[in-house]
């Protein structure tokens, strides 16, 4: 559904060139008016081909400044594919140790950021839905099927303590089973698997009913790091070069491990897949083979405008009047022989 706007102007060739080449077609227009003013007595030019000259000149001018229509679509066609991204904030996110797609070494939750960032991209006119996980699961974007969102969002993606997101998954999910039966859902789950709570870790295959496809993303190493603590005595990823978090039973600074054991056994609970990040292996890797090829209808949350043009119309007065003056032309040379 569109809304139209009144007329504007939006030239092909810009307002420069476009307006410069319109004036040149008004002083055409002039000139045959002046030139027919002057020349009346000695010319054979009646006043209605005077007439019809000057207005091809003028049709020509509007032309070069394109009219258009300005419209504002008010839905969209989306991909019926819905993502939801689950990202680990939790402490140890903030170890530098995680490579994503080069040698380098960044932390794991800026590994993170790449990749949500890139599930974004690959998933073209898809619906989104971002979820953050530390000591509780926050739903940070309902779903949207505006990706410049989830990016967003990413970007301030910051850490906090360790918990499982699955209350908050399970109700997101369900909800969006509810809203859309016939849409295909896809969970990504970006961790470095760090289990720091006392109690058993509770399965994720309480969420299958309501997937088509999962992943489980691992960043971070085997080597893993040091955690950089804040002023308050909590993990951060603002610092790289301590104080850093201690280990209770050691008193030195505790290290932080990639535990693919554990992200192996989520993806497994959830019927889907693993794939561990690193130099050579990016979120490329974890598409989705089950993604949707149909499509839907939404309501768009952002305004977005089209400018239409409409040249036809001058287009087709310009070609008929055209016609009339070769037609003329072709009647007055027989007349002369």
């Amino acid at each position: 559904v569109e809304t139209m706007r009144p007329m504007t102007f939006a030239p092909a060739l810009g307002w420069i060139a476009g307006g410069a080449i319109a004036a040149l077609m008004l002083a055409f227009a002039v000139a045959v008016v002046v030139v027919h003013v002057r020349r009346r007595r000695s010319s054979d030019e009646t006043l209605t081909a005077c007439i019809r000259r000057v207005i091809m000149f003028l049709l020509a001018a509007v032309m070069m400044l394109t009219p258009s229509i300005v419209t504002t679509p008010t839905s969209r066609a989306i991909n019926a594919t819905d993502v939801m991204v689950a990202v680990d904030v939790t402490g140890s996110m903030a170890v530098k140790d995680a490579e994503y797609g080069s040698s380098g070494t960044i932390s794991r939750l800026d590994a993170a950021k790449r990749i949500v960032k890139g599930i974004t991209s690959t998933y073209a006119d898809s619906s989104f839905a971002a979820l953050r996980f530390g000591a509780s699961g926050t739903l940070d974007v309902p779903l949207t099927p505006d990706s410049i969102a989830i990016d967003g969002w990413a970007d301030t993606l910051a850490g906090s303590s360790l918990d499982t997101p699955l209350d908050q998954l399970m109700l997101s999910l369900k909800s969006i089973r509810d809203q859309h039966p016939d849409d295909i859902i896809v969970l990504y789950v970006i961790t470095d698997g760090e289990q720091t709570s006392d109690t058993a870790r509770r399965s994720y295959s309480a969420l299958r009913r309501y997937l088509d496809d999962s992943f489980t993303i691992g960043v971070g190493s085997d080597a893993g790091g040091k955690i950089p603590m804040a002023s308050d005595g909590t993990a951060t990823g603002q610092q790289s070069d301590g104080p850093w978090v201690t280990d209770p039973t050691t008193g030195k600074p505790g290290i932080s491990k990639l535990d693919e054991a554990t992200l192996e056994s989520i993806a497994d609970e959830m019927g889907g897949s693993y794939l561990h990040v690193d130099a050579s292996h990016t979120i490329e890797q974890a598409v989705s083979a089950k993604a949707s090829r149909q499509w839907r209808l939404t309501q768009t949350v952002k305004r977005r405008e089209r400018t239409i043009p409409v040249i036809w119309p001058f287009a087709v007065a310009l070609g008929l009047l055209l016609a009339w003056e070769i037609g003329a032309w072709i009647a007055m040379s027989r007349r002369m022989l």
